[in-house]
């Protein structure tokens, strides 16, 4: 029996399936097969139910599952106390929303391109719900989004966290504008979909302040939804630092008098059974990068 064969047997039954516990350790789907057919043969059983579709743990393989995950787990320590110093090789890809996407992603990859350059990395941008369900099932080493996570088999770790501030086109209101959060009902919200973080400290504003939202208008791309709030189409709420650059040239004015949200917290998620040292690296280096004051690339 080897580490080896012990890591390919814990990927494959704990990733969404054989390809994805594959490709986390960097082998091919039948060079991993092979792994788990030796051991079952060192142990002499079964520890998948193989058919035309799927594999799925026998009772042995369920029972044995946290005693290889508490094998590989000391191992990584050992390894992480022998070369804490070394670089890191090999595939690692990350899930982020769409905030870091434009804002401070590129420095972070800079930053691991500099520190591992034998690291290949694949960066994923995507709402939380889509990430997050990827990350439990072993296709993403990490994510960075809007947290922290609700799922018991990830770990978060706060990493920032944004304010945001309402705006508007400055032509938008002739007369006063808003004063009080029940003005809102009233309005027409520009805003991401309901599956994204952002989302989700509106809805806490709204149920603090006892507003019944309007009309709604949403979109998956915060770029797009600042666009829309140029338009005149509604009011919304951007990333401070980006309100703040647009109503310096004149295309949003603030809406200071509403009630303000409250800022919204910012993870480094990373499934919890996983030990290795590139994922705690990696958020150290996430940690030196971030910065959700940053403008977007290409503002």
């Amino acid at each position: 029996m080897t580490l080896k064969q012990l890591e390919a047997f814990y990927w494959a039954a704990t990733c969404k399936n054989f390809s994805v516990a594959a490709g986390r350790l960097n082998i091919s789907v039948s060079s991993l097969s092979k792994r788990i057919g030796e051991l079952e043969a060192a142990i002499g059983a079964d520890l998948f139910n193989r058919d035309n579709r799927s594999a799925v743990l026998t009772p042995l393989g369920d029972r044995l599952l946290a005693h290889a995950r508490d094998v590989l787990r000391s191992a990584e320590h050992f390894m992480r106390r022998a070369s804490d110093a070394r670089a890191l090789s090999g595939r690692c890809r990350f899930g982020v929303g769409e905030l870091t996407s434009l804002t401070w992603m590129p420095r972070l990859i800079s930053l691991i391109q500099r520190t591992h350059p034998n690291l290949s990395v694949e960066p994923h941008a995507n709402l939380g719900q889509v990430l997050e369900p990827r990350l439990e099932d072993g296709e993403l080493d990490f994510a960075i989004i809007a947290g922290p996570s609700t799922r018991t088999a990830i770990a978060s770790h706060s990493i920032g966290q944004v304010q945001f501030v309402w705006v508007a086109a400055p032509g938008l209101y002739r007369g006063a504008q808003p004063l009080r959060a029940q003005d809102v009902a009233g309005q027409t919200l520009v805003t991401l979909p309901n599956s994204a973080g952002t989302v989700r400290i509106l809805d806490e504003w709204l149920v603090e302040h006892q507003v019944t939202a309007g009309r709604r208008m949403t979109c998956e791309n915060l770029g797009a939804v600042a666009g829309m709030l140029k338009e005149g189409l509604g009011i919304g709420f951007l990333p401070r630092a980006w309100a703040a650059e647009l109503v310096r040239r004149g295309h949003l004015a603030e809406l200071g008098r509403l009630p303000p949200l409250r800022p919204l917290a910012y993870t480094y998620q990373w499934r919890r059974d996983d030990t290795r040292p590139m994922v705690q690296q990696l958020r150290e280096l996430a940690a030196q990068a971030a910065d959700f004051e940053m403008l977007p690339c290409l503002m």
